[in-house]
């Protein structure tokens, strides 16, 4: 079992990343199938990025002063995210178990789920000293704070939880994330955000995007827990540092913004998705974010139930076909030689995609082969809700996006 894994680095000043990358890559059972996407926020002097594999890394550099935050960063890596079939978020300070890929695509499979996402909060590790023995973690809740967010710890997970394989989880940490790589599309990350809150609005989002939250029950990497060995964000970014807004400023800026997500959720590219409510969010994790109060379940660290199936909308279920014309003087050149693929999705009126039908090379060259000046694209597909644009999105050769092309659907036709 193997496929291409996209790796989110986000590293601000880290002396670790380098030491964390040879060991990502020394452990995986499949390393040439490895994709870095590295966000690198650096101060003159540190050291660069090592000559890893080049066709494999694609990286950001960017000085301390002009960063922006973790969730800035982890947004500006998702750019370079190239249709990998699998999305792995990190910090740039772990350790990691032999054949941890392996380990990840297994339990990733063992949940049964369309949309899965495995998460914790690792176990630590000192980088002077040896590391402890594997030890699976799970999420649970903590307390509220007094702005309405939720703090969560990491628990060990005893032996009997463990025998099921990945058991269900109320919350997910941003510093370990796998899932498939269409997580990028569907739960692009909001740059506006700093860091308390950012783990429980991604859970909510996710959540209501149609994916099921999981802990592995198989032990993957460390996590390094001491601090003093590495650069806070709002340790350089203070009011006395010429790097305005300050990183305070930053985060009372996205506490404020957390606040009125959970206060006022809605539906948007970096609110809520249409395939759950927050409301059936909230009856999941045993949450309520009004009264600020968690259930006896929650509190106790139960496994939550199974979520609630996947909606669509009001509507009865139809069969829709669409045609998508394209003149070929339109297209650019690159999506022409070969392109390996092309993106064709179809979005309701909130812009959220309801099919997604790509455009491979063997379909394409026998479209570019018509002689009539344009490219002709029709597909099929069964939804409750109402297509109302579409967006075709070519790839060059190298697998690299291209300009995105979109419009409305001036007719719909219902097969059935």
């Amino acid at each position: 079992m193997s496929a291409r894994i996209f790796v989110s680095v986000a590293a601000y000043r880290d002396p670790e990343l380098i030491p964390t990358l040879r060991d990502c890559i020394a452990r995986a059972r499949y390393p040439e199938h490895l994709r870095f996407g590295i966000c690198r926020q650096y101060a003159r002097g540190e050291a660069p990025l090592p000559n890893l594999a080049p066709s494999r890394v694609r990286a950001i550099d960017v000085p301390w002063q002009r960063s922006r935050g973790a969730c800035w960063a982890r947004a500006r890596i998702m750019r370079l995210w190239d249709g990998e079939p699998y999305f792995f978020q990190i910090d740039s300070h772990h350790r990691f178990v032999q054949d941890w890929d392996r380990v990840l695509l297994e339990q990733l499979e063992r949940t049964g789920a369309d949309r899965p996402i495995l998460s914790t909060y690792p176990i630590g590790y000192d980088p002077d000293r040896p590391l402890g023995p594997p030890t699976p973690t799970r999420l649970q809740f903590d307390h509220f704070t007094s702005e309405g967010n939720v703090i969560f710890r990491y628990r060990v997970l005893k032996p009997r939880e463990r025998r099921g394989g990945p058991i269900r989880a109320r919350f997910l940490g941003a510093g370990m994330l796998f899932t498939l790589g269409r997580f990028v599309e569907d739960v692009p990350y909001d740059p506006e955000l700093y860091f308390l809150g950012e783990e429980l609005t991604l859970a909510i989002r996710a959540f209501t995007h149609g994916y099921s939250l999981f802990h592995p029950s198989e032990h993957v990497l460390w996590h390094q827990e001491s601090p003093h060995l590495r650069r806070r964000h709002w340790q350089d970014h203070t009011a006395a540092v010429a790097s305005a807004p300050s990183g305070a400023q930053r985060d009372a800026a996205s506490l404020e913004r957390v606040g009125r997500f959970l206060a006022d959720p809605f539906v948007g590219p970096y609110g809520c998705g249409t395939l759950r409510t927050f409301a059936e969010y909230e009856a999941y994790a045993g949450l309520d974010f009004a009264r600020r109060t968690a259930s006896v379940a929650t509190r106790r660290g139960d496994e939550p139930p199974p979520p609630p199936p996947l909606t669509v909308g009001p509507g009865i279920e139809k069969t829709w076909e669409q045609r998508i014309r394209l003149p070929r003087a339109t297209l650019p050149s690159a999506a022409l030689d070969r392109s390996p693929f092309w993106y064709v999705g179809f979005h309701d009126v909130n812009g959220v995609e309801i099919d997604r039908q790509d455009v491979t090379w063997p379909e394409l060259r026998a479209l570019l082969a018509r002689d009539d000046g344009e490219v002709v694209i029709e597909r099929r597909f069964t939804s409750k809700r109402e297509p109302a644009s579409w967006t075709v999105w070519p790839t060059d050769r190298r697998r690299q996006w291209l300009e995105k092309l979109s419009g409305p659907i001036e007719s719909t036709r219902g097969a059935s």
